[in-house]
């Protein structure tokens, strides 16, 4: 029975391990990265725009993205379509719009928009990390 458990345990355990972390909300992701001194990669979508789901099931299911994302960042993702509440200035007309920004929620770069490929987001991840670390010097 132990060994049952422990079985369920770690499966639990991994199912979980593969996917971001995302924060409540703006406010509380925002107050994690301040507490934890981390950028935030803030991403505005909608449940029906087609390159939003696209994000999803192929950059945001990738493990490497998933796992630089849970160790080095603060996720934070607002749907328009569920009327989520996040500064007005981080607003775009086009989803989805993807922002890095620092521990304080201030943007360190202009947004990518759309449907950022694996590879390449996973290029601009550690770009971000690079900045934001050399920042903390």
């Amino acid at each position: 029975m132990k060994k049952v458990i422990l079985i369920m345990m770690l499966l639990t355990a991994s199912i979980f391990a593969n996917e971001i972390h995302w924060a409540q909300d703006f406010e509380s992701g925002a107050a994690t990265a301040k507490k934890e001194h981390k950028p935030i990669l803030f991403v505005f979508s909608r449940h029906t725009c087609k390159y939003c789901v696209l994000l999803e099931r192929t950059t945001f299911a990738n493990k490497k993205v998933i796992d630089a994302l849970n160790k080095d960042f603060v996720s934070i993702i607002a749907y328009s379509d569920e009327g989520d509440q996040f500064p007005q200035m981080l607003w775009r007309p086009g989803t989805p719009t993807l922002w890095f920004l620092d521990e304080n929620a201030e943007p360190m770069y202009q947004p990518l928009m759309g449907a950022v490929g694996e590879e390449y987001f996973i290029e601009a991840l550690k770009v971000v990390k690079k900045e934001f670390d050399s920042r903390k010097k």
